[in-house]
């Protein structure tokens, strides 16, 4: 009996281990699979509200605004640095200072983005022949007879030229700025253009005044 009763509880006690090793092999395997789906399920959620975010996702436009900016913003920078040593209105070099401090960073930014995003830098001196090819899409950037005669000059002439130039560049700058705004898809983006167009035409009507013109009267230069 005894025997009986050993071999008996023996058996169960196997068909209970048993049980328990298919049901934890049976976790185990869904385990893993809820890790995988789990992985998939989490990763695929952020990535979709990562893009279905204003910051989360760009567009061509976002590139193209980068990309155009970022030489236009350079030759701002050119042309602001000239003002040092040539400019004879404490105004005007009060105004080449602010147009450095505010695009040297939005240089970066912008390049920090089309990085992250995979898309070539405009490398520093590219597009800056100032011809009227390689700045297609760019309005209001300078020709090298423009920039040469801003070089050139000094005193009041190089106020009064520095000004006007740089009232037609803004013009640019605001257009460009103006399409992203519409067009663009990346929110810091979208962003800066917003920025720069609230900054630039404040400036451009700071230097239509400094001109003796009105706000209609400098956009051609």
């Amino acid at each position: 009996m005894t025997s009986i009763r050993t071999l008996t509880r023996r058996a169960a006690l196997v068909a209970v281990a048993g049980v328990a090793l298919t049901a934890l092999t049976a976790c185990g395997g869904d385990g893993g699979n809820d890790t995988g789906s789990g992985h998939q399920g989490h990763a695929s959620p952020s990535a979709s509200a990562g893009a279905d975010t204003p910051t989360g996702q760009h567009n061509a436009q976002d590139v193209s605004f980068a990309q155009g900016m970022i030489p236009h913003h350079r030759q701002a920078l050119e042309m602001a640095r000239l003002a040092d040593g040539r400019a004879s209105s404490a105004a005007v070099e009060d105004l080449a200072a602010r147009i450095e401090k505010a695009q040297d960073p939005e240089i970066k930014t912008m390049t920090g983005w089309l990085k992250a995003w995979g898309e070539d830098v405009p490398e520093p001196g590219a597009g800056m022949d100032h011809s009227a090819a390689g700045h297609s899409g760019m309005p209001g950037m300078m020709s090298d007879e423009d920039m040469a005669e801003l070089e050139k000059s000094s005193g009041k002439a190089f106020d009064a030229k520095f000004l006007a130039l740089m009232v037609e560049h803004h013009a640019g700058a605001v257009e460009m700025a103006t399409v992203e705004k519409s067009k663009g898809r990346y929110g810091p983006a979208k962003a800066m253009a917003d920025d720069i167009v609230t900054a630039q035409n404040a400036e451009i009507s700071e230097m239509n005044k400094l001109l003796g013109k009105g706000r209609s009267g400098g956009a051609a230069g």
